[in-house]
Order: C-alpha cells, then structure tokens, then sequence
C-alpha cells in the first residue's frame, strides 16, 4: 500500500483545504474516526425530536383553525401554523449550512463522507409538509452516531426509525390475523415495503438469496412496528402478526415483539451476502464504479471475520492498494462536487450563517437540483446513483460550470490567486491544460471556476 496524503483527502474526504492539515497514514484516519465527534459539536444539527414538536404545534393550530375558521382566534391559529412552516423551511436551510461547515473544516473528511455515504444507503424522506424537511434530524440520529459501530447496530437504528417507518409505509402494515385485523373486519393489511427494501437495498442486495417468502415473512415478523401521530417511534402488539416467521429457512418465535425483530434483523447483518453487499457498495463509492474482485473479496472477508464491525470494513478498504490506485476514476457527485469547492476555497462559517432561506436556496438547493442532486432527495429508496453516468449528462455539467463561475465570487469576494489555488487543490498534479487556464484566463472569476470545473477536481 502507497498511502498519499492528497488522495486520503481527494478520495477519502471533501479534497484539500488551506487550513487543515492532511491525515498522516492509513492508522491516523481511522483513530480520527475513533475520537470525539468535534465538528458534530461545532456545527450542531438538533435531534428529530425538534420535529416532532414542531409537527404536534402544528397540528394543534391548524385543528382549532378548522374548527373555527371566521373566528379572529381561528385566523390566529392558522398564522401560526404557516408560521411553524416558514421557520422550519429556515432552520432546514441552516442544517444545510451546518453540514457544508462540518465538511469544510474536519480535520480529516472521512467521518464526513461515510455520514454521506450511509445516509444514501439508508435513504429515509418525510412525505410532505414539515416531514419534507425532516432527513437531516434522521441521518443525525439512526445515522451519525451508529456508523462507527456494528452494521447490526446501523441497521436496526435506521430500519426502526419513525421517519423510515412512515416513507416505507411500516405504520399502515397490519398482520392479517392481528386482533386489530380482527377488530376492523379485515383480513389483510400487511405492507411489504419496508421488508423488501431491507432484503433487496440494506443487507443481501437486489441479486440476494431470498425468495417473495421470504419478503413476506420478514413483513408479518416487522408488524408492530409502527410511529405516533408525532412520527415517536411506537411498538404496536395489537398489530402483530400471531404465530412464528420462517425468514432465510431460519424459524422465530413467535411473540418476541421488538426481541425478535433484532434478532432477525441481527442474522440479516451477518449474513454473507450482505457482507459482499456492504463490501461492494463500500469498493464502489469509494475507489471505483468497477471495483477489483480483490478488494471486494478483501473487505468482504474482514466483515465476516468481524461479524460486521465498521471499523474493520472501513481499515480493509483503506489498506487495501487498490484504494490508493493513483489514477482518479470515479466522478464527484454534486453534492459532493459543491463540498469539495467550499473547503478548497475556505468559505468561512461566518459567511455561511450570514446567508438567509433565500441565500441558501440561489446558491445550493437549485443548482443542486440542476445539477441532479437535491440536497438528501434521491428519487427512490435506492439512493443516489453512483455511476458517473446519471452525472455526466449536458444539463449537469453546465449547471457545474455555471456555479464553478458564479458562485465562488459571490462568496468570497477576495477570490484567491488562481496559480496557487491550483497547486493546492490538485496536489501538485495539475494537468498542463489546467494550469494554462489557471494562468491564462481573462479574470480571476473564470479561472477559479475552469480549475473547479476541470477534469482533475471533478474526479477523485
């Protein structure tokens, strides 16, 4: 293995920054990963719990709203409702902030980029209103603080989640010979989703060893999980589905409530199909699109001699030489693109929380959206792609430019020197082409966006 310190940052993080010194080797990322969380404290995002309050006020005005619309109260109440509304649109676009400053400063961007990279595994959406603006508080509670642990442990704290819950439709599964089935007349009301989304896009992969049986016993054994009408999470015993499941040929008891879902979902981490799973997934977004067999082969077996400990995938990854191949081939997604270009630059957080809701949205959310990356809004619960292909497309690489060149400016109006910014940020390996553009260029504007733009930043 040839550790080098620019590709710890370029591949491993959000690229070279001005302030920050590069890890030291492979053994110094990893104890970064150990230590305390600083930039999580620094930049705080609060715990879902905010929206839950924010969801039980809201519903509590627009309910006394409905019931007396021609009363002054009544007006009242539905003024505060929209209000509710308006603020947690600003405070989205301030978690927005808090995370671009997290990426910014790290010392090291690992911790950073695998928040990323396990948000999109898990990928959780609130279906409208409030809850539209609700995975932020998600990834900062089922995500952050598991990531370092068990896969088990990750798992379980995204799959009961009340967000994830309600976007995979877990609240409106009912066993169909539950006593609540029975209560209702009906014999039916289980809700899939949720189990095969667990099969097929978090542990054994679309191409795993599980049948349409299995996807239903996984289904009856999830019921009972369930929300509040505050989106708190809720277990449900009169939901549940009577009797034991036969899930992958193994039988659980029948009755265990939440004892047996972890079970379940604790053989489904271990199991190996879900090692390789994890393991490509980890080989993809990090290193390659096309992966070696070696090196999935490699991450693969320290998940099953670790039975599925994180820091142990993510020290074969980083062990591995083929992580540290010198030739960048993956493309930056754009969320990632437009990370990269603020640490390297070295926006300030005092910049940042200058910007208002409608700062936030000209300078990120629609040239995000142009650029096919709604900042946590993939369209499904597959995630983001990851081939450089769904970004590779005209529109994409026009809005990139465009924002290469325009927003930067608006930023920071004492851009830097654009023949020691290139230097910087690419290393030391700056392409001839570049290094002309970053000479040439009619102003210093276009020239921060034409290193920004090209080739060598976009890919890591």
């Amino acid at each position: 293995m040839n550790f080098d310190p620019f590709l710890a940052e370029h591949r491993f993080g959000y690229g070279r920054s001005a302030r920050v010194a590069p890890p030291e080797d492979v053994g110094d990322m990893l104890a970064e990963l150990r230590r305390a969380d600083d930039a999580q404290a620094a930049f705080p995002i609060p715990p879902f719990r905010v929206m839950q309050d924010a969801l039980a006020l809201r519903i509590r005005f627009n309910s006394y709203a409905r019931k007396h619309p021609e009363t002054a109260e009544g007006k009242k109440a539905q003024k505060k409702a929209r209000q509710i509304l308006r603020d947690m649109r600003g405070d989205h676009s301030q978690w927005f902030v808090q995370t671009q400053l997290r990426r910014i400063t790290a010392s090291h961007g690992f911790r950073e980029r695998l928040t990323a990279f396990w948000a999109d595994h898990f990928t959780a959406l609130g279906g409208g209103g409030l809850l539209r603006m609700a995975s932020p508080l998600y990834v900062e509670e089922a995500v952050r603080p598991n990531m370092t642990g068990s896969f088990a442990g990750l798992l379980t704290a995204c799959v009961t989640h009340p967000l994830m819950l309600h976007y995979l439709d877990q609240n409106s599964s009912v066993g169909p010979n539950s006593r609540a089935a029975m209560r209702r007349g009906r014999g039916r009301g289980l809700n899939e989703n949720l189990a095969r989304e667990v099969l097929e896009l978090h542990t054994l992969g679309v191409d795993g060893p599980y049948t349409q049986t299995d996807v239903r016993e996984l289904a009856k054994a999830f019921t009972g999980l369930g929300a509040t009408r505050h989106y708190g999470f809720k277990f449900r015993p009169a939901m549940v589905e009577p009797g034991a499941e036969t899930v992958l040929g193994k039988t659980y008891d029948a009755g265990g409530g939440m004892v047996t879902i972890r079970e379940v979902l604790n053989d489904l981490a271990r199991h190996p199909a879900t090692a390789d799973h994890i393991a490509c997934k980890l080989a993809v977004h990090f290193v390659s699109d096309i992966p070696s067999d070696d090196l999935i082969a490699h991450i693969t077996a320290a998940y099953l001699r670790s039975e599925g400990d994180l820091m142990t995938c993510y020290a074969a990854l980083l062990e591995h030489p083929h992580a540290w191949y010198p030739k960048s081939t993956n493309m930056r997604p754009p969320d990632e693109f437009v990370s990269a270009s603020l640490r390297a630059l070295g926006v300030t957080a005092q910049t940042l929380h200058q910007m208002d809701l409608r700062g936030v949205r000209e300078v990120f959310f629609r040239p995000l959206q142009l650029m096919g990356q709604a900042w946590l809004t993939p369209a499904g619960p597959d995630g983001f792609a990851e081939a450089d292909g769904a970004w590779a497309t005209p529109q994409g690489i026009s809005a990139r430019l465009e924002w290469a060149v325009t927003v930067p400016t608006r930023l920071m109006p004492d851009l830097p020197d654009p023949r020691g910014f290139v230097q910087a940020v690419l290393g030391g390996q700056v392409p001839d082409a570049v290094r002309f553009a970053a000479n040439t260029a009619e102003t210093r504007e276009v020239a921060i966006g034409l290193i920004l733009a090209a080739p060598a930043f976009q890919r890591r």
